[in-house]
C-alpha cells in the first residue's frame, strides 16, 4: 500500500472516480462534482489543495482531502492542513474502500511535519471518526475532537406526506393552513425547478430574494450560481421559489441525492415576511420529496435552530478533530497551549460558525 499526494482535484487518476461515486451515496458533499464546485468557486486566492490517495496497485483504498495556505514566507508561520471544507460545507469525511489506509494517511501527514491538521465538519456517529483520530494519535499527533454543530433530519420511514404532516405540531399545522388560505387568496404562487429548464431564471430569482433578505452576502458570489447549475445537470436540483405578483419572495435549495434530501439554502424577503412564504414553501417542497421523490431522510444539515426541531424527528452531531504536531516546536507548543486555553473546542469552529449560522437554514 503506498499513498501519492496530488496537489489539485484535476490531477486526480480516474481510478479515484468510483470511491467518489461510492461515497456520495451517504452525501452530495461527498461527490467529486461538490468538490469541484467548491475549489473552482470557493476558496481564498492563496489556498491550495493537497489530496492523499492510498492506493494498493489500481486500486485505490482511501482519499483525504485537503488543503493549506501558500507560504508566506515567515520563518514564523505556522503550518496548518484542514479539511477542504469552509462554511459551504455540512459534512466532511474521508472517503474509503479500506480503513485500514487511514494509518498510512495519517503518517504521511505527520512526515511532511504540518504543525497542525483540522478536520471537519465531520459525523461523530461514523466509526471513521474513531478509527481517524485514533490514526491520527498514533502518528505521533496531540489529538483533541471538538464539536460543531447541531444537525436536525427526518426518518421518513415510508410515511406519505399526509401521514407525516398530520404529525406536526399543532401550532405549525395551525399555522401552515392559516397562511395557506390567506397566500393562497393573493396573486401569488409557487414552483420547483428541478432541471435545467428555467433553471437561468430561477437562478436570478433565487438571488434576488437573498439579496433582500437578512443573510450576510455571499463571500464567493459564483458559488451558489455554480452549485445550482450543477445540481440541475445532474437530476439533484430541488429550487423552490415563492411569487408574490410574479416577484419572488422567498427561495429554499433542496437537492436530492441517492433517497436523501437535503434543506441547503433558505431566504426569504423580509417585507413580506408576516405571509410565512418560508414556511409554505418549506411544506410544498416537503410534499414533493416524500411524495414524488420518495426520500427516506430529509437533512436540515447545520445548525440548531429552534424551528428546525418541528419539522424534523431526529438529532445528530457534526464534529471535527484537531491533531498537533508533537515532531515540530510549533506543533508541541500550539497543543500545549490548546489544553490550556480549550481553544479546539472554542476558537477553531467559532472562525466559521458565525457565517454558517446567518447565511444556512
Amino acid at each position: 500500500m503506498h499513498v501519492t499526494v496530488y496537489q489539485s482535484l484535476d490531477e486526480l487518476p480516474p481510478s479515484c472516480e468510483q470511491l467518489f461515486e461510492e461515497a456520495g451515496k451517504a452525501s452530495f458533499f461527498l461527490t467529486l462534482e461538490w468538490y469541484r464546485n467548491l475549489a473552482g468557486q470557493a476558496l481564498p486566492e492563496d489556498c491550495r489543495a493537497r489530496i492523499y490517495v492510498a492506493h494498493e496497485g489500481d486500486d485505490v483504498l482511501g482519499i483525504l482531502l485537503m488543503k493549506f495556505a501558500a507560504e508566506r514566507g515567515s520563518l514564523f508561520a505556522c503550518r496548518k492542513l484542514e479539511a477542504l471544507s469552509n462554511y459551504y460545507s455540512s459534512l466532511f469525511m474521508p472517503l474509503v474502500a479500506s480503513a485500514d489506509c487511514l494509518q498510512m494517511i495519517a503518517d504521511e501527514i505527520a512526515r511532511e511535519h504540518w504543525d497542525s491538521v483540522d478536520l471537519h465538519p465531520m459525523a461523530q456517529d461514523s466509526p471513521l471518526f474513531g478509527r481517524l483520530e485514533a490514526a491520527m494519535k498514533h502518528s505521533g499527533m496531540s489529538v483533541q475532537p471538538y464539536y460543531c454543530f447541531g444537525n436536525w433530519y427526518l426518518k421518513v420511514d415510508g410515511r406519505s406526506y399526509r401521514d407525516y404532516s398530520n404529525a406536526l405540531p399543532s401550532k405549525l399545522k395551525n399555522t401552515l393552513k392559516r397562511k395557506d388560505r390567506q397566500f393562497s387568496a393573493m396573486a401569488s404562487r409557487m414552483e420547483i425547478i428541478t432541471g435545467i429548464d428555467g433553471v437561468d431564471s430561477a437562478i436570478a430569482a433565487y438571488q434576488k430574494v437573498y439579496h433582500s433578505s437578512w443573510k450576510i452576502r455571499e463571500p464567493h458570489p459564483d458559488f451558489m450560481p455554480g452549485l445550482i447549475s450543477l445540481c440541475a445537470e445532474r437530476g439533484w436540483l430541488r429550487l423552490g421559489l415563492a411569487y408574490l405578483d410574479e416577484e419572488p419572495i422567498a427561495a429554499q435549495l433542496w437537492i436530492v441525492k441517492d433517497g436523501i434530501a437535503a434543506i441547503y439554502k433558505l431566504a426569504y424577503d423580509e417585507k413580506f415576511s408576516k405571509l410565512s412564504a418560508g414556511s409554505l414553501l418549506t411544506a410544498k417542497l416537503m410534499e414533493h420529496v416524500i411524495d414524488v421523490d420518495h426520500v427516506s431522510e430529509v437533512d436540515y444539515l447545520t445548525g440548531d435552530d429552534d424551528y428546525k426541531k418541528d419539522w424534523m424527528s431526529d438529532r445528530r452531531e457534526r464534529w471535527g478533530i484537531i491533531a498537533y504536531n508533537r515532531h515540530t516546536p510549533r506543533g508541541v507548543c500550539m497543543g500545549a497551549l490548546s489544553r490550556v486555553s480549550g481553544y479546539a473546542k472554542g476558537v477553531v469552529w467559532s472562525r466559521e460558525s458565525a457565517t454558517v449560522r446567518r447565511n444556512f437554514g
